[in-house]
């Protein structure tokens, strides 16, 4: 008599508050964890110079608590049925816009010549960091209702709950965060259904209004080198191509094996600005060599590929779109932030997904991966 093999789905009975757990993604939270650790340990080496004995502590500690904080909302991510969060999206989209135009009040912080962070006691928070992972909520509730059929009056009205916030955050300007929010709304509405011929005209759309904000008055005029010195960086190299040529030069100095961890002698003698944030890329190639800046981008890419695969495993097509939001948000920052260090993509100010130093950014995209977990916990609910 043969023995009978429990079916797959007895693994998740319903009513059973555990069942879920069965099918937390391990990989996924390791690669997030180890790359929270290199992100606290680039950071160390990048801020404390040529004097470690006199070294200022306060940035690694308050990324520390960060991550900690931040790992305490992906468990509360994770928490709540991602099916619930439907209901939370109109006050997630208002709250989200609320928080970008509180910038532009007097609560705001200019940093860097954008005006997008709060001041709260001795923080600082960048709101439209949250409101990337609120709008993909939004969106993936607005588009799954319709199953793939995405006709012309739907995509507009997909469009006009993507270009309110996008359109204050350009306002601050973060062009940064903008062309983040463009991947976002470009890779949803792909896996959404829109036709081939509407999607060919917002690229078009897109590029050419790319064009008009560069050359726009939003823009200072050291903001507008800084997006277009990868171009011709010969052209100003002590101006806005020296911080892309510094990180070249570091990136270069690494070889296969780097210089050895707080070896860096670009890194140490400080020649790359804002080296902690933006340009943390420089520090695991200098410092970590080819074979370190390969390890890093291998962990991106298991967070990518298990991203991807709670998406094709998704239950509905609600959790299809999060996880799709959520991996464009990854892809596009990560290939911009890499980018930028070799002088193939333009300075935009775009962190390295928890590695960068910044508070905002490590709590969203801890967020974020919580609600694929959910996800990819649940595909069988």
């Amino acid at each position: 008599m043969a023995v009978a093999t429990p079916r797959r789905r007895e693994l998740n009975p319903k009513g059973d508050p555990l069942s879920p757990w069965w099918h937390l993604d391990v990989l996924l939270v390791l690669a997030a964890g180890v790359l929270t650790v290199v992100g606290l340990a680039m950071i160390y080496s990048a801020t404390r110079g040529l004097d470690p004995e006199n070294y200022d502590r306060s940035l690694v500690e308050r990324q520390f608590m960060f991550a900690v904080v931040g790992a305490a909302l992906m468990v509360g991510a994770v928490l709540i049925p991602y099916a619930r969060l439907k209901a939370w999206a109109p006050v997630l989209y208002i709250g989200g816009i609320v928080g970008c135009l509180a910038v532009l009040s007097p609560l705001g912080v200019e940093v860097n010549g954008a005006q997008a962070w709060l001041q709260i006691g001795p923080m600082q928070l960048q709101p439209s960091e949250f409101v990337k992972v609120a709008f993909i909520v939004v969106f993936a509730g607005y588009l799954s209702r319709f199953d793939g059929e995405l006709d012309l009056q739907r995509l507009a009205g997909g469009l006009l709950v993507a270009a309110i916030p996008l359109g204050v955050i350009l306002l601050q300007p973060d062009v940064g965060t903008g062309l983040v929010f463009v991947a976002i709304t470009l890779a949803m509405l792909v896996i959404g259904g829109i036709r081939g011929r509407h999607l060919l005209v917002l690229v078009v759309v897109g590029v050419i209004g790319v064009a008009v904000i560069i050359n726009s008055p939003l823009l200072q005029e050291y903001q507008r080198d800084r997006l277009t010195s990868f171009l011709d960086p010969g052209d100003d190299a002590g101006g806005a191509a020296y911080q892309q040529r510094q990180a070249q030069i570091a990136i270069g100095a690494g070889g296969l094996t780097g210089a050895g961890y707080g070896e860096g002698s670009q890194t140490r003698g400080d020649f790359i600005p804002e080296q902690q944030t933006d340009f943390i890329f420089t520090v695991v190639g200098e410092e970590l060599g080819f074979v370190g800046a390969g390890g890093v981008l291998a962990l991106f890419a298991i967070i990518v590929w298990r991203t991807w695969r709670a998406a094709r495993v998704a239950a509905d097509p609600f959790g299809t779109l999060l996880c799709t939001g959520v991996m464009a948000m990854i892809v596009f920052q990560v290939f911009e932030a890499v980018g930028m260090t070799m002088g193939i993509m333009p300075i935009t100010g775009i962190p390295l997904p928890l590695v960068s130093y910044g508070g905002s950014s490590i709590l969203a995209t801890l967020t974020a991966l919580g609600l694929v977990i959910n996800v990819s916990m649940r595909r069988w609910q």
